[in-house]
C-alpha cells in the first residue's frame, strides 16, 4: 500500500487529516499547503479518471463531502466534475480550509462550496443533511478505530448515496533500479523501512484498533454494498516538468527526514545526493527522472 509518508510527500497530496509526521511529531499543515497544493495539482490527471469513473457510479449527487481535504485541489475538481452539487470540504485545519475556499472562489464555485473544520468522525455533526457522495481520500488511515470511523462515515450517506475510499495502491517511483550511485534498489528499501514507520504510526494513535485492510469486508461491516475496486495510474515519463522534480524532492525530503535510523549510511548518502541541487545525479537535474504511482479507490453505497 502507499503509506503515510508518501502521501505526504506529495497526499499528494490530498487527504491530510492527520497530525502525526516524521518521528511522531506533529504536522503543520499550513506550512506544509503551497507543498500540498502543488503536488495534488501533479495527480490532477489521475484524480480526473477517478471523477469519470464514480460518475457512473454517483450520476447526479446533491451534495458531495470531501473528509480530509486538505487545501481544497480535489474539493474543487469535485465541484468541476458534478457542476449541479454543493461540495464540502472537511479537514482538521483550518489554514488550509481558508485555501480551500480562496482557490473555490478564484475557479467560480463559492457559490456551493462550503467548508466544515474539524476531526473526522465528530466533524461530520456538522452536516447540515445526508450526503450523497462522501469522499475519504488517505484520511481513514488516521483513525485509530477505522471500523467505528466507517459506521459514522456511513450513517451520514443518504439512501442509495455512495462513500468512496482511497486507500493503497503502489508506492510512487521517480528513478529506475540502478541510478548510477549507491546501491540498486533504493527504492524498494525505503519502501520496507516505511512499512515499518507506517506500522508505529498507527500503534501510537489513541484508540488504535488492529484491522485486516479488507477494504470491501470493512464497507459491508458497516452496513454498505461494495460496489466497486478500481486503481488509477499516474504515468509522468522522462523528461519531466519541474513540477514533477518539485514532488520527487518533496517526497524524498520527507522520507529522508523520517527514516534515518532505518536505513544504512550508505543510502543515507545517496539522498542526500539526490536532494542536491548542486549535484548532476540529483532529482532536480537527472534526465532519467519520472513519476509513476497509482491510486486504490473502493465504492460502496448506503442501500436504499
Amino acid at each position: 500500500m502507499t503509506h503515510e509518508l508518501h502521501q505526504h510527500g506529495h497526499q499528494e497530496q490530498h487527504g491530510h487529516h492527520g497530525h502525526h509526521g516524521p518521528g511522531g511529531t506533529d504536522i503543520d499543515w499550513a506550512v506544509m499547503a503551497p507543498m500540498l497544493e502543488t503536488n495534488a495539482e501533479l495527480s490532477t490527471p489521475l484524480y480526473r479518471q477517478v471523477m469519470e469513473w464514480l460518475a457512473d457510479r454517483s450520476p447526479r449527487p446533491g451534495v458531495i463531502v470531501d473528509m480530509g481535504s486538505g487545501p481544497g485541489v480535489v474539493s474543487c475538481l469535485f465541484a468541476e466534475a458534478f457542476p449541479g452539487a454543493r461540495v464540502v470540504a472537511m479537514d482538521g485545519s483550518e489554514p488550509l480550509l481558508e485555501r480551500a475556499t480562496a482557490r473555490a472562489a478564484r475557479l467560480g464555485f463559492a457559490d456551493r462550496f462550503d467548508t466544515i473544520a474539524g476531526e473526522l468522525p465528530g466533524a461530520l455533526d456538522a452536516l447540515e443533511g445526508p450526503a450523497d457522495l462522501m469522499w475519504a481520500s488517505n484520511s481513514l488511515h488516521h483513525l485509530g478505530d477505522q471500523r467505528a470511523a466507517l459506521a459514522a462515515f456511513a450513517a451520514r450517506l443518504a439512501p442509495g448515496g455512495t462513500l468512496a475510499l482511497l486507500e493503497g495502491g503502489l508506492p510512487p517511483r521517480f528513478l529506475p533500479r540502478d541510478i548510477g550511485i549507491g546501491r540498486p534498489g533504493l527504492q524498494t528499501r525505503l519502501d520496507a523501512v516505511e512499512s515499518q514507520w507506517f506500522a508505529r504510526m498507527r500503534d501510537e494513535l489513541s484508540d488504535a484498533v488492529a484491522e485486516t485492510e479488507d477494504w470491501p469486508a470493512l464497507l459491508s461491516g458497516a452496513g454498505l454494498k461494495h460496489t466497486g475496486t478500481r486503481s488509477f495510474l499516474l504515468d509522468l515519463p522522462a523528461p519531466v516538468t519541474d513540477q514533477a522534480r518539485t514532488f520527487a524532492a518533496d517526497t524524498l525530503t520527507r522520507l529522508r527526514e523520517a527514516l534515518t535510523e532505518g536505513l544504512d549510511p550508505e543510502d543515507l548518502a545517496t539522498l542526500d545526493r539526490l536532494l542536491d541541487p548542486e549535484d548532476a545525479a540529483s532529482v532536480y537535474r537527472r534526465a532519467d527522472l519520472f513519476v509513476l504511482r497509482a491510486h486504490t479507490v473502493y465504492t460502496a453505497i448506503r442501500p436504499a
